[in-house]
């Protein structure tokens, strides 16, 4: 059924508004995708801050254009989709990997594009498996905080000990006759 070009026009403004704050884009190819995959796929994404949308390439093509996305859009061919953030690549390209590999039947991935590099297939699958930018944090935090424990731990040490032995020589009564023989 053709859209009219009104129809097209909105489309392609709507697309547009989504893609203008867009950072990350992933373009697959699917066949056979039922609705109730469709619906899971569009679920996972959405629980990343995604947003997932099945395409016209000519549509797409104008809609990126200006958009860090637009390398991704441009020459399109076949039936396709979109998944795409402006949020972590990381989450979204794990989610999207983790869905596609449980549906490889029905899915594959084509390209993506994270703030303006173009990535491949391969690309796309090694972004999945890194870690999050969440992840990411806590361990910088980590190394940041690590030098200044073990400089509390080596300044508290020197107090421990010093009462430790302290403490010891009370027990064997080694203050007590250095003070009654002065």
């Amino acid at each position: 059924m053709a859209i009219s070009r009104s129809k097209k026009s909105e489309k392609v403004q709507l697309l547009a508004k989504e893609l203008e704050t867009s950072t990350t884009a992933i373009i697959g190819t699917f066949s056979k995708l039922s609705v109730a995959k469709d619906y899971e796929l569009r679920k996972v994404i959405r629980e990343v801050g995604g947003k997932y949308r099945v395409v016209k390439n000519k549509l797409a093509a104008i809609s990126g254009t200006g958009t860090q996305v637009e390398a991704a859009l441009k020459g399109l061919k076949g039936v396709n989709s979109v998944a795409f953030t402006a949020g972590d690549p990381v989450a979204l390209a794990k989610v999207f990997a983790k869905w596609a590999g449980e549906n490889a039947a029905e899915f594959h991935f084509k390209l993506g594009i994270v703030d303006g590099k173009l990535l491949n297939v391969e690309e796309v699958k090694s972004l999945a498996t890194m870690p999050g930018r969440e992840e990411i944090f806590s361990k910088l935090l980590f190394l940041i905080n690590a030098p200044a424990q073990r400089l509390a731990t080596v300044i508290n040490a020197t107090g421990r000990d010093l009462a430790v032995v302290l403490g010891q020589g009370v027990e064997k009564e080694k203050f007590a006759a250095a003070g009654a023989g002065g």
